[in-house]
């Protein structure tokens, strides 16, 4: 590899690193498509390299968060472990019940979450809401609700989520190997749907989410990264310079959640599970 590859590949992994740690995703839905179409990397090469990328994306990512203390280690460690015989499980369904027909559904499953999230996240949704509001309450000032929409939600969230009966350990035990056995099957990370499960099922706030998703994804991916090893399927050239930009960028993303809205971090969620669900129909 020349100067100018090994400076895309940092490049990629910067972009990568910081967009998949503020949706909780890890940056391997940017990673392995840029080695694919920039690179003509080998599919299998190249999905064993995002796979390595990923663990070293969601590993500074959870440094970054633990910091933050935006980590529920309960959940995270409960999902993480439920999910590893689940991996196994994916790769052994892979093997023997692919089906194309599986994917297409999923993917319009996908697509449809996408276009669910992006509306009930869009800001005419948010408009609305700040015009119900300023018609129950005229003394209410314009930053207030602006505060109540961007701010308020999560501390409600939070605090629902302290009593909310779906937050037991024992619905994340099926939640963890359900996915384990799709991060496998599909051969992509379960972030982008382990963080929307978690804020509208289990009511855990935007930030919190993504934080733990990236905590149990670093878990339960490097099953797969063993395998990889096992197989020798790695382009260590192209891991070494992205994996450099991935830390650079899992750590400008823990800094920019921070400063972003859980609102617009739920946008760039959806738009990434259309992206995913859009290459999936062609793939």
């Amino acid at each position: 590899m020349n100067l100018t590859t090994e400076l895309l590949l940092l490049l990629i992994g910067i972009i990568a690193g910081s967009y998949g740690t503020i949706v909780g995703a890890g940056g391997g839905f940017i990673f392995v498509p840029a080695l694919l179409l920039l690179f003509h990397m080998n599919p299998g090469l190249a999905s064993g390299s995002g796979l390595v990328v990923v663990l070293i994306n969601s590993l500074s990512g959870v440094v970054g968060y633990a910091r933050q203390k935006k980590i529920n280690y309960k959940i995270g460690l409960t999902i993480g472990i439920s999910a590893l015989p689940g991996s196994l499980l994916g790769v052994w369904l892979l093997q023997s019940f692919s089906s194309q027909y599986f994917f297409v559904v999923f993917a319009t499953i996908l697509v449809a979450l996408g276009l669910f999230l992006f509306s009930k996240n869009s800001p005419f949704a948010n408009k609305a809401k700040r015009k119900a509001i300023k018609d129950t309450s005229h003394e209410q000032t314009t930053t207030a609700i602006d505060e109540l929409t961007a701010v308020s939600h999560e501390k409600v969230a939070l605090s629902e989520s302290k009593t909310h009966p779906l937050l037991q350990e024992k619905w994340f035990i099926p939640l963890g190997l359900l996915m384990g056995i799709l991060s496998s099957y599909l051969g992509i990370g379960g972030g982008w749907l382990l963080v929307p499960i978690l804020i509208y099922l289990f009511k855990v706030p935007t930030h919190n989410a993504t934080a733990t998703s990236i905590f149990s994804l670093c878990l339960y991916s490097s099953v797969g990264v063993i395998s990889q090893l096992f197989y020798s399927s790695i382009d260590w050239h192209a891991v070494i310079w992205g994996g450099i930009g991935i830390i650079i960028g899992s750590q400008i993303g823990v800094l920019l959640s921070q400063r972003i809205p859980g609102r617009i971090i739920m946008q760039m969620l959806s738009i990434l599970l259309i992206i995913i669900g859009v290459r999936m129909y062609f793939s």
